[in-house]
């Protein structure tokens, strides 16, 4: 995924006598997360030398803790937050399915509720009312709570017409074992944020917003590593232990609205979906056993490059365009012709692209011990036939990764555009 952004410390507090003020050890090279560190293990900041020579290399780049609560996303925008957000370490997704004899004027009160709750929420604001309080201590942490719609909402609603065509059901792939309980629905809710109490909070915040106007169809759980668990921002590592989202499309790129975005006009989307997105949603489970017995050059020709930076095995750094006729001394491609990062790539599927955007998840072991984790899979695209559908064709066809891994639930989501000022999610729909 997109580098993660790493705040400065904000606020600066009292020093017990003889110890190093956090000015103080930003000026030295320390970071406050180390500083605290020592102080909470030993009880001084400071060894008996008194010197700071043994913390000097500590990474500055480092999140501060106290910074981490501060962060806030602004819930109104031209877009909904959560699609270019940086990745958050904890997540919740949760799909609803409309009660029966809950329609359009159900389904737009609650949508009024949830954008209220939702604003407030990524303000690091209580809910209005019968507000649980486990938040209370804490700042926004980067909570964001983003909205979709599901193929069935709109003939729940009587708004068939307005339903896009691209949210068409998904074709089937061979690697499908899907769970049709956990999977689909009628609205679906992404919680992301940086502090798992306020990722809760607001999960339960939507869940009781909900009322008797809609019921949960499958919720699941998600996480990524802190911001400021590495020495400097780095993509994201997956439950493989491989380095996940390299070529992602940045938002800097001249064509990233147009792979991820519906225009605003042009397009055969209908209004109400004017500068939204559709998200893929897919639980795909690691068969971790399996993966683990490989040799490291194994796992690197699976997935094509090398696990310890992400470098394509062509040779150069993470970011090094993949070399893909590049032969060793035996004249055998470098990069498996079924590597994943060689099907995968746009230009070996006429310019694909998706934003993905995914939480890694464990939810236990088996009676045999064997872990049900891996990853909570979300891409972004302005249209999932000419994305999502068409890289998982390719992968479909010889992908080496398939066998280590099986997508056991999936979802498509028409995401709309951002609420303007004083407006819900979905009111252009839903009162149009």
């Amino acid at each position: 995924m997109a580098d993660q952004s790493i705040p400065e410390a904000r606020t600066p507090e009292a020093s017990p006598k003889g110890a190093v003020s956090p000015e103080a050890a930003q000026k030295e090279g320390i970071s406050r997360r180390a500083l605290l560190g020592t102080a909470g293990a030993t009880g001084l900041v400071l060894g008996a030398a008194g010197g700071a020579v043994g913390y000097a290399a500590a990474p500055a780049q480092a999140t501060p803790l106290t910074s981490l609560g501060a962060d806030q996303v602004m819930f109104h925008g031209k877009h909904q937050p959560g699609i270019t957000t940086a990745l958050q370490a904890r997540g919740h997704l949760v799909a609803f399915d409309l009660a029966a004899g809950a329609g359009r004027k159900e389904a737009a009160a609650l949508l009024r509720r949830w954008s209220q709750t939702a604003r407030r929420l990524m303000a690091g604001e209580p809910t209005t009312q019968d507000d649980t309080d486990v938040a209370r201590d804490a700042g926004p942490s980067s909570l964001t709570i983003t909205f979709g719609f599901g193929h069935s909402f709109f003939g729940r609603t009587g708004l068939q017409k307005q339903r896009p065509v691209a949210l068409d059901p998904l074709p089937d792939f061979s690697s499908d074992q899907l769970d049709k309980a956990r999977s689909n629905g009628d609205l679906w809710v992404q919680i992301g944020a940086n502090d798992a109490l306020v990722a809760f909070h607001a999960l339960r915040a939507i869940q009781k917003d909900a009322g008797s106007a809609a019921r949960v169809r499958w919720q699941m759980n998600g996480f990524n590593r802190s911001p400021g668990a590495t020495a400097h921002p780095m993509t994201a590592r997956n439950l493989m232990g491989q380095i996940d989202g390299t070529r992602n499309p940045k938002p800097a790129d001249s064509d990233f609205d147009q792979r991820i975005f519906v225009p605003a006009s042009g397009s055969n989307d209908p209004a109400w979906m004017a500068n939204g997105s559709y998200a893929v949603v897919r639980r795909i489970r690691m068969l971790l056993d399996d993966w683990e017995q490989l040799s490291l050059k194994e796992q690197e020709n699976v997935i094509g490059r090398r696990k310890s930076d992400g470098a394509p095995l062509s040779g150069g750094t993470e970011t090094t365009e993949m070399d893909l006729e590049k032969t060793d001394a035996e004249g055998n491609l470098v990069v498996p012709i079924n590597a994943h990062a060689r099907i995968t790539r746009p230009d070996q599927n006429g310019g694909a692209a998706m934003l993905r955007r995914p939480f890694s998840y464990h939810d236990g072991f088996d009676t045999d011990g064997v872990p049900d984790a891996g990853l909570l899979f979300i891409c972004w695209q302005a249209d999932p036939l000419r994305g999502f559908v068409t890289v998982q064709r390719k992968l479909d066809r010889g992908d080496a990764l398939s066998q280590f891994i099986r997508h056991e639930a999936s979802g498509l989501f028409a995401v709309p555009g951002g609420a303007a000022e004083g407006q819900y999610v979905g009111q252009k729909l839903l009162e149009g």
